[in-house]
């Protein structure tokens, strides 16, 4: 169960495959498992690392103030420990967000973005406001109350009505999120620079993903995104809410490999050898 020391945490990941290197980078409440799907699919070709954002999953409780910035140098410090000198990033919503501020900070590192579900905006003052008047409810009533309510932020319309089980499922996933990393995590969210107008500088290749259904980041962020890019593709995938990964994995699958071997003949993700190799 491998450990890069970044700041006073310890960032969790597991590493599975070889080849070009490619970073798994989840949602905001949910950890490493969320990319299941496409760990299994992607590990026959290449060398994916799948990390707990921090405050997630293994990677213990997010217990001081943070910016997304912060979670570009805990991923970077997993790359280092592991002697990945660049990637592809893959991120999801807050993840996608982290490989974005990568391209743009440690271009050197980044092979190639696939974005899922994200936005390289600011948040409204109306999600503001709600998110921070959820954190609020949850500090008097708990998590459990919401969770109906996060569930249809996460899942899409379909994914609801026709897998309730991977919709209850998440939510004690959601629920045993300790309360002290959601708020600094939705402080974050909420806090983000707008990287527009740096986008253009963005020169990789890029792939961005967006489940029909979504209505915490819907479509139309996607293609705002995918216009700003310098040379990104877009795929919008049916019956998918802000989950898309999870709700349509073999569709996702479908479109992440497909878009890693257009890059094959590019500068491709590699991995140098540690000094014991």
């Amino acid at each position: 169960m491998p450990f890069a020391a970044s700041d006073h945490y310890q960032i969790h990941y597991q590493c599975q495959g070889s080849g070009p290197a490619v970073v798994l980078l989840h949602s905001f409440l949910c950890d490493g498992e969320m990319w299941a799907e496409q760990v299994a699919a992607l590990a026959k070709d290449y060398r994916v690392i799948n990390i707990d954002i921090r405050g997630h999953g293994k990677s213990g409780v997010a217990d001081k103030p943070l910016d997304i910035y912060d979670l570009v140098q805990d991923v970077v410090a997993v790359l280092d420990q592991e002697g990945v000198t660049t990637a592809h990033w893959a991120g999801l919503s807050i993840g996608g967000m982290i490989a974005l501020r990568a391209a743009i900070t440690v271009p050197e590192r980044v092979s190639s973005l696939l974005l899922l579900d994200t936005h390289a905006g600011t948040e409204t003052r109306f999600k503001v406001a709600k998110y921070k008047m959820l954190v609020g409810l949850a500090k008097l009533f708990g998590i459990r109350p919401l969770l109906n309510v996060v569930a249809k932020l996460m899942f899409g319309r379909h994914t609801r009505a026709h897998r309730p089980e991977l919709v209850a499922y998440w939510k004690e996933k959601f629920a045993a999120m300790p309360l002290v990393s959601i708020q600094h995590m939705v402080n974050a969210l909420c806090a983000r620079d707008s990287l527009k107008a740096r986008l253009p500088q963005i020169q990789q290749p890029a792939m961005v993903i967006v489940g029909e259904e979504d209505v915490s980041l819907p479509p139309p962020c996607s293609e705002a995104l995918a216009n700003r890019l310098a040379n990104a593709e877009l795929e919008v995938i049916k019956h998918a809410g802000h989950l898309s990964s999870l709700e349509q994995p073999h569709d996702v699958n479908r479109v992440m490999l497909d878009f890693l071997a257009t890059c094959a003949n590019k500068a491709p993700a590699d991995k140098v050898p540690s000094p014991s190799a």
